[in-house]
């Protein structure tokens, strides 16, 4: 592990997308920033995705994070919701690896219970717990961006341990490690 890194985490969302910045200095963690995309102003799903790509890029050219911490989609009952979801992670993803970012994927309940010890804590508590962690002053309104922040946490938690999560470095080890996907 590296004495200085920067994790940018990353709540994928079409309505909102959260964002949290930590720069880990020698095993420790300082808070950078945390902020959301409000996107339920575009009507087109796809100018959201075109949003979610452009904003995402422009938080790695701006912080230079070397790792990247996402939110896996949860499984809900709306299968369209869920479509959407998975395609706001997807283009977020594609904006880290098209930087040669590695991501990992974390479910949320692993966020959760690395946060706060509880796999079912709500939103708030979540938050309450990275408020004390990293010594916020107050709390965002929408708690999406407090996910964000959640995941790069979780992330940092997890570094050097073996977790069941997927990581890319790249294009190529991401087609490596989903050949099913590819289309021939």
């Amino acid at each position: 592990m590296a004495n200085e890194r920067i994790i940018l985490g990353i709540d994928p969302g079409t309505t909102i997308m959260g964002f949290g910045l930590i720069k880990i200095i020698n095993k420790k963690m300082e808070f950078i920033q945390l902020n959301e995309l409000i996107l339920n102003k575009y009507d087109d799903h796809y100018m959201k995705l075109k949003v979610i790509f452009e904003r995402t890029i422009e938080l790695i050219d701006t912080h230079h994070p070397d790792e990247i911490a996402i939110e896996a989609p949860f499984f809900g009952k709306n299968v369209q919701s869920m479509l959407k979801l998975g395609r706001a992670q997807g283009v977020a993803m594609a904006a880290g690896l098209s930087r040669q970012i590695p991501i990992t994927e974390y479910e949320p309940k692993k966020i959760k219970m690395a946060i706060t010890g509880n796999g079912n804590a709500s939103k708030e508590q979540v938050a309450k717990m990275l408020q004390q962690l990293l010594g916020l002053k107050e709390l965002p309104k929408n708690l999406d961006s407090t996910d964000g922040l959640a995941a790069a946490v979780c992330h940092f938690f997890n570094s050097g341990k073996v977790v069941g999560t997927k990581s890319y470095s790249g294009w190529d080890a991401f087609v490596k490690q989903n050949e099913e996907r590819v289309k021939k």
